[in-house]
């Protein structure tokens, strides 16, 4: 008896904790999708952006993921849980500024700011994840985050409907709004929730690892590419279709529900299915989307295409779990820190390069990202079926040396 009622008791904490990564989930979503939502028609109705004002902007959005490498030297000062909480409240100060500064340099500015904040917590969220959650759990687990993510995002589009819509407000105070309310939940987190231990000692160091270099190069890639779908897949449907506000709103709106609806069944199927599967269907689907990307003509096929291609980053959860099973636990939030700069290394330099091609040519833009997704599917089969220390690769064989 007195066992069996110590159980509850003793996974007590592992449950709030990861509550806690649900609700930071949940706040992050709602003031990025937001931000993200209005920043076409924004900079474009308010400060006459074009193709190369927006690759500038958000090239510079990835700058502070480039550096997500120095978020080790702050936890030599800093709890990870503590720094994550503070990174959540540089966010919403960024967003919610947004809108008081409709000029290019302002928006440069405050997206910096704004991006501070996201990328250190994301870079926390993905440590304290693969720390808090067990292996054999954690692909159901981000599966749910994402669909909690969506809810999130959900909700902030109906704000959206809400403020500008029903109410008539400008940009500046849906911006405004949805700062000081992420500002405030964060606020309310920290002092509900008890500081959580994370177990084995994490390296205050910046970590490279030889046996890891397969997990760097699938982090690269997956960088380069996503950026292409961030900044150009959104901003072709304003300026090729004409997509209004609410249209855009709408469209995210769908992008979510559908994955609210299928995001959890994702996590549990890459489960049943294995990281190298999971990876090798992901690029092949992205492959044919960023091809169609190309060719389309008409804005419900690109609407459709959008919906797929946002449903497909569920997918690569299995990178994530793929480098848990293989990864020496103290090695996880220094490993997490570079894997972030490693990943923005090709994000800083693409947008402002890709910019200024797509006022030529942007077909050329997503035929580009065809060819990224070609390369990780090729890196994708050196995925084993059963990734562990050890069988890091299949290829080359053995054991590498760190």
């Amino acid at each position: 008896m007195t066992a069996t009622t110590a159980l509850p008791t003793e996974k007590l904490p592992a449950r709030q904790a990861q509550q806690l990564l649900l609700w930071m989930t949940f706040v992050m979503s709602l003031m990025f999708a937001v931000w993200q939502a209005l920043l076409n028609n924004f900079v474009i109705e308010r400060a006459a952006f074009t193709g190369a004002e927006i690759g500038i902007l958000q090239s510079l959005r990835e700058v502070p993921g480039f550096l997500a490498f120095t978020a080790i030297f702050v936890l030599l000062l800093l709890k990870e849980q503590s720094f994550a909480l503070l990174s959540l409240l540089v966010l919403a100060i960024g967003v919610g500024i947004t809108g008081f500064f409709p000029s290019a340099l302002g928006l440069y500015l405050t997206t910096v700011m704004m991006s501070i904040g996201f990328h250190y917590y994301e870079t926390l969220n993905q440590s304290l994840t693969l720390q808090w959650v067990d292996k054999e759990n954690t692909a159901g687990f981000m599966g749910k985050a994402l669909a909690w993510r969506s809810g999130a995002a959900l909700a902030g589009y109906g704000s959206i409907w809400l403020v500008m819509t029903w109410l008539k407000l400008d940009y500046q105070w849906m911006y405004a709004l949805i700062g000081a309310l992420g500002a405030l939940m964060v606020l309310s987190l920290s002092l509900y929730y008890p500081s959580f231990d994370t177990g084995e000692m994490q390296h205050k160091k910046v970590i490279l690892r030889r046996r890891y270099w397969l997990y760097y190069l699938l982090t690269f890639f997956s960088g380069a590419r996503r950026q292409i779908f961030v900044v150009f897949a959104g901003f072709m449907m304003v300026e090729k279709f004409g997509y209004s506000v609410s249209e855009i709103t709408s469209l995210f709106l769908i992008n979510y529900l559908v994955n609210l609806l299928f995001a959890p069944a994702i996590g549990r199927f890459i489960g049943r299915i294995g990281e190298r599967r999971a990876l090798i269907l992901e690029y092949l689907g992205l492959i044919a989307i960023f091809c169609s990307y190309a060719l389309v003509q008409d804005g419900h096929v690109a609407a459709a295409l959008y919906v797929i291609d946002h449903l497909l980053f569920a997918m690569a959860i299995a990178m994530k779990t793929y480098f848990q099973k293989i990864a020496d636990r103290p090695d996880i939030a220094a490993t997490m820190s570079v894997s972030f700069t490693i990943n923005h290394i090709a994000a800083v330099i693409i947008p402002a390069l890709l910019g200024i091609l797509w006022l030529s040519s942007p077909t050329a833009v997503f035929f580009i990202g065809a060819a990224m997704a070609v390369c990780s599917l090729l890196l994708s089969l050196n995925v084993p079926a059963v990734p562990a220390p050890g069988q890091e690769v299949l290829w080359p064989r053995g054991k590498a040396h760190e």
